[in-house]
């Protein structure tokens, strides 16, 4: 048979356990929180007058046609975006679900689009590190866009 003391002692540590899984929760919680946040201050750059005119020029134009009109600052403002959205996905800042329902496969179609373009200069600047960001992220996509997910 159980004393109080003992009943009083399973009660304090089912209450110390039961607090300990809800602070656990709420933190799981507060990282994807945290995630769709920083996810969505960066995509709010979408919204942006110069943002939006440089999308127009590097989703609207072939790599030849870029190169042509020497349109720099508006393809480095698009892959730039990208490369950071990559980064944060590799460091496992933001999920890749979030990322994938919000580009839609965007990142996908300027990646293959720019692809040479962007190993040319990676060539021309002896830096194959150059945006690797955008390219982990392009690589992220196309796998689970294989798994069908």
């Amino acid at each position: 048979m159980l004393d109080i003391p003992s009943i009083s002692a399973i009660a304090a540590a089912a209450g110390v356990l039961v607090g300990v899984v809800l602070t656990v929760l709420e933190l799981r919680h507060l990282v994807k929180q945290r995630q769709t946040d920083l996810l969505m201050r960066l995509c709010s750059v979408w919204q942006t007058k110069d943002w939006l005119e440089a999308w127009s020029v590097v989703d609207g134009s072939d790599l030849n046609k870029i190169l042509e009109e020497k349109r720099v600052v508006e393809t480095n403002e698009v892959v730039l975006f990208f490369d950071e959205i990559g980064v944060l996905l590799q460091m496992r800042l933001v999920d890749i679900e979030l990322v994938e329902k919000l580009l839609h496969g965007h990142a996908i179609r300027i990646w293959e689009k720019l692809k040479p373009g962007i190993e040319g200069y990676r060539k021309l600047r002896n830096d194959p590190n150059l945006v690797a960001g955008f390219e982990y992220l392009y690589n992220e996509m196309k796998k689970r866009e294989r798994r069908g997910a």
